[in-house]
């Protein structure tokens, strides 16, 4: 009997290899699709810029599955003019490859999304500019009264989490396949990953990111291997059809917890002082005004200071309840390996 074929999008990246590997153990046949194939652990691979209809459409002939992954993700830096960008390659990315997935007869679709889809800074939703305001003049106490799920009013507050809640809803409900299902991931950590975790770790390690106080502030994070698993569970569980599952490891953390972990990671003693939020908001401040010079975002200002104390708190409990879903893995016991990568041979 042949192999099932699957075709991965964004088969290069951090999730898109750990993945591809995955399937091929799994028995599957993997055809990736990518903007540069070079290096791809996949069967076959192909380039593939889905804002373009071309010869990657030929990919999908003969497959059942298709994890989408390739997309232009949240930038630091990211300025008015990509707002445009943000949807050309997310959600008008994402109608071709639904287009070319309803030609080629795929029966299932699998979207790696996000949880700035939803635009949640905690349970009970994004805080206004005076929130923001009053919510430091609180010493930057978080709210995080209770972790977001599926059920909550979406309002994606950047051109990303705004991209891919379109994305969302053209596999949902654009009629391109039968069984379509949707994965909002929360920040995705592990070894080899490039985010704001490593760069964190990274700084740590090289004593440039000072102690915060603690402020109670909850952050839901995911390890790479748990979100293979569930895109793998998603893939072939006849209950995902048509669902939308947030994806975290179920341990939310606060920002000063995040730090003691590295510390210890680091074998270094996690110092008893903590630099005042008024400080911290200072600099802040001061990287809106260099932003503004620049014409670009600084790499501190008033927003990078609110996701230090603020919450991002979500509940996998669905995914849990019905797919079977239990993460392997969480933060404390993946930092060693983390650790291991940055200080290299």
């Amino acid at each position: 009997m042949q192999p099932h074929k699957v075709v991965i999008t964004g088969a290069n990246g951090f999730v898109g290899t750990r993945l591809c590997r995955a399937l091929m153990v799994e028995g599957c046949r993997t055809a990736g699709l990518d903007l540069n194939p070079i290096g791809s652990v996949c069967d076959e691979t192909s380039v593939g810029d889905l804002t373009i209809e071309g010869p990657w459409c030929r990919a999908l002939d003969g497959a059942d599955t298709v994890f989408h992954l390739a997309a232009k993700v949240h930038a630091l830096s990211e300025v008015k003019q990509d707002d445009a960008e943000y949807f050309r390659i997310n959600t008008e990315g994402t109608r071709n490859l639904l287009a070319a997935a309803k030609r080629a007869g795929v029966k299932r679709v699998v979207f790696f999304s996000t949880i700035k889809a939803m635009g949640r800074d905690d349970g009970e939703g994004q805080p206004s500019e005076i929130e923001r305001r009053s919510r430091r003049g609180r010493m930057g106490v978080a709210d995080g009264a209770r972790a977001a799920t599926e059920e909550d009013v979406v309002a994606p507050d950047t051109p990303y989490g705004r991209s891919k809640l379109e994305a969302e809803k053209l596999v949902l409900f654009g009629n391109y396949v039968p069984e379509p299902v949707v994965l909002r991931l929360c920040m995705v950590y592990g070894a080899g990953a490039k985010g704001n975790i490593q760069k964190m770790l990274a700084a740590v390690s090289q004593h440039r990111f000072p102690p915060l106080p603690e402020v109670g502030n909850r952050r839901s994070m995911v390890h790479v291997t748990d979100v293979v698993r569930a895109a793998v569970l998603a893939a072939r569980h006849p209950a995902a059809v048509g669902q939308v599952f947030i994806v975290s490891d179920g341990h939310p953390y606060s920002t000063r917890q995040i730090y003691d972990l590295m510390c210890r990671s680091l074998d270094r003693a996690p110092p008893r002082w903590s630099m005042p939020l008024w400080c911290l908001e200072g600099l802040g401040l001061l990287g809106d005004q260099i932003g503004r010079l620049r014409g670009r975002r600084f790499v501190f200002d008033s927003d990078a200071f609110e996701n230090l104390i603020g919450s991002a708190w979500f509940s996998s409990e669905k995914i849990e309840q019905r797919l079977g879903f239990r993460p392997m893995w969480d933060l404390e016991r993946a930092i060693p390996e983390m650790v291991t990568e940055l200080k290299g041979p």
